[in-house]
């Protein structure tokens, strides 16, 4: 697969006129809690020549494919990015922190993630964790049963929140760095962890019976989960100055 991704992004590359600055895995495979049927997330930034930039006409600045062997691609060319990360979206964020790199030639992720903590947000992002696992419980948990897969969609998010209330910072995007005593209890987290081994043989449509222990610990920490404070807004400058070194100029 690793051969598959990176003949893609040179392909890629090639025929549209572009450079991969970065491109790694997203989803459950780079949270930890993939199974054996999980599709291959891949998630990349580009950039295009200087002159693409200076044409009048409106332009796609994303790409969407959905290639074989459940290969999943989306990208965002570098000024979407840039506006983006200014506005601390969390999964690119998570994107730079995920633990399975593609594609990282330059210094180009490592010159980002040093500009994270500058520009996150952490008001907006309790409430981007907060939702996702309220949705989440809402379509998929009666209370009981669930698919193993969203299980860890509700559970992931609600550590993401407890690690924010207690560090002021981006959570891991590895959903065990923040399987913490300081987070939850012996008795949740030896919950988790069988969940976990089970999660690693089981389809991801496979439903269990949520344990009492984290059933209760869920409803708990929602219901405990508040708002962080505002932030004042960081300057754009540190982002000009990447746009400008990163975009080609031929």
């Amino acid at each position: 697969m690793i051969q598959q991704i990176e003949d893609t992004i040179r392909q890629l590359e090639a025929e549209r006129n572009i450079e991969v600055l970065f491109a790694c895995e997203s989803g459950s495979r780079a949270w930890g809690f993939a199974s054996p049927d999980s599709d291959y997330d891949l998630r990349f930034i580009y950039a295009h020549q200087k002159d693409w930039h200076l044409q009048l006409q409106k332009r796609d600045d994303y790409i969407d494919l959905m290639l074989p062997n459940d290969l999943d691609l989306s990208g965002w060319e570098l000024a979407k990015m840039l506006r983006l990360f200014a506005t601390c979206n969390l999964a690119l964020n998570e994107w730079l922190g995920s633990p399975v790199i593609y594609w990282s030639p330059k210094s180009f992720q490592n010159e980002l993630l040093k500009l994270i903590p500058a520009f996150f947000n952490a008001k907006k992002a309790m409430h981007h964790y907060l939702s996702m696992a309220k949705g989440v419980a809402a379509d998929h948990f009666d209370g009981q049963q669930i698919k193993i897969k969203k299980l860890f969609y509700i559970l992931r998010p609600l550590f993401a929140c407890l690690w924010i209330e207690k560090h002021q910072s981006m959570p891991s995007t590895v959903f065990q760095d923040m399987l913490t005593p300081d987070l939850a209890s012996e008795d949740v987290l030896e919950a988790i962890a069988k969940i976990q081994k089970q999660k690693e043989t089981a389809a991801e449509g496979f439903i269990i019976e949520a344990p009492d222990v984290v059933k209760n610990w869920i409803d708990q920490t929602v219901a405990d989960t508040l708002p962080a404070g505002t932030k004042e807004k960081a300057s754009w400058e540190p982002l000009n100055e990447l746009m400008l070194k990163w975009t080609p100029t031929g």
